[in-house]
């Protein structure tokens, strides 16, 4: 940059709109594709909320849903296993989703909410007073409901609201020493949270390909994996997509996720795409528990420098060179964009191999080295990890194979 330049704010600011106006014609021909969504029916949290605020066991009132999720766990470990039976049967859309509340419970409550979405949904396919559309839209969430209460799913968050929202564990969650939590990016909902064709860049297929590479990494090893579309993220392209006024909302639930979970677990994140933004937000107010935050096709974390994200948790960072990501212009104006590049040296995360990934929504994919690195950080086996170069840079400061 010439002095001329340098001394001229204008000129910056005028460079970085332009770079701005990129992002939109470069997401239009890209992967970000839009998707109509209508609200559906269904029941109201707020009205579930409304509810459980009316009642009461033994004249005591419930825990309010903004509670810590220490007051929760300690208010049901105290209730007695009858009790918190009822209170899943009469409240199933809030324990299902309430943070703190038993592993165990929450599966059985949104077993509960999906039944009666189902049963919606059931009435809603048939119905001639709805568009063909409308009757489209009721048959693919009537088949997500079924196959979501298919025996041995545990639905750790379920919200059919809208669009909706979910989450599901695969292991032992109260038992693991290790927890892998996958959050994903831009148009992810309910009828997204799994998919036949392109199976692994949907939540619940990249959960299932981690799993299966931890197991195959660690054997002996306790471990879940959590696939997290517990937030509401952006619709295909728009201004959503280049803000992070989601991600500020989906950040905060992040938060109360990792504070939630059972035992003493390590738990390392997993951000695609826009769930990168999302992580980024997230970062300052992890619990000490969360050891390794990595991102994968990131348009950036909202920061500058990873020490930015003042986390003590390790920062890793892949991109394959086939990701179309790589054309987002990687800025900061008035809150749109998201910031730096997270694979930019000057960056200064733990950069790491992608090899195989081909393209944005490949990193999950089976025997690519994405995917291979991922099981490695989930299970501690640092020493497996393939760097983004040569050398082995993403190595260094940790100590041990286990990196304990």
């Amino acid at each position: 940059m010439t002095s001329a330049e340098a001394a001229s704010p204008s000129l910056t600011v005028v460079r970085a709109l332009l770079a701005l106006g990129v992002v939109f014609v470069l997401l239009a021909t890209t992967g970000w594709t839009t998707i109509r969504h209508r609200p559906a029916p269904g029941p109201s949290l707020e009205a579930a909320f409304a509810d459980w605020a009316r009642d009461r066991i033994n004249q005591r009132p419930l825990p309010g849903p903004g509670s810590p999720s220490r007051t929760v766990a300690a208010y049901f470990a105290g209730l007695g296993p009858a009790h918190a039976a009822a209170l899943a049967e009469r409240h199933p859309l809030v324990v299902g989703n309430l943070n703190g509340a038993p592993v165990g419970l929450r599966y059985r409550a949104n077993r509960i909410t999906l039944g009666r979405a189902l049963a919606v949904e059931r009435g809603r396919v048939d119905d001639l007073r709805l568009s063909a559309e409308g009757r489209h839209e009721a048959r693919r969430r009537f088949d997500r409901f079924t196959s979501l209460l298919r025996p041995g799913r545990q639905i750790l968050a379920f919200d059919p609201t809208g669009t909706g929202r979910a989450a599901e564990v695969l292991g032992d969650l109260e038992r693991a020493r290790r927890v892998s939590v996958i959050v994903p990016g831009v148009d992810t909902n309910l009828l997204t949270f799994q998919k036949t064709h392109g199976r692994y860049g949907a939540p619940v297929g990249m959960a299932e390909a981690l799993y299966a590479a931890e197991r195959r990494a660690a054997p002996d090893e306790r471990f879940a994996v959590i696939a997290w579309a517990d937030y509401t993220a952006p619709v295909g392209v728009g201004v959503d997509a280049v803000t992070g006024r989601l991600a500020q909302g989906g950040a905060v639930r992040l938060v109360g996720l990792t504070e939630a979970l059972p035992g003493t677990a390590r738990v390392a994140l997993f951000c695609h795409s826009y769930g990168s933004v999302l992580c980024g937000l997230a970062a300052p107010r992890l619990p000490a528990r969360v050891t390794d935050l990595t991102v994968a096709g990131s348009p950036g974390m909202r920061v500058e420098r990873a020490a930015e994200l003042a986390t003590p948790a390790r920062v890793w960072a892949m991109r394959d060179p086939d990701d179309w990501i790589a054309d987002v212009p990687h800025v900061e104006l008035g809150g749109i964009g998201h910031g730096a590049d997270p694979v930019a040296p000057e960056f200064g995360a733990r950069l790491l191999s992608a090899r195989g990934a081909l393209g944005h929504s490949g990193y999950f994919e089976p025997g690519t080295e994405s995917l291979g690195n991922f099981a490695a950080i989930g299970v501690g086996a640092y020493r497996n990890l393939v760097c983004a170069r040569a050398d082995s840079a993403c190595h260094d400061g940790i100590s041990g194979a286990e990196g304990h």
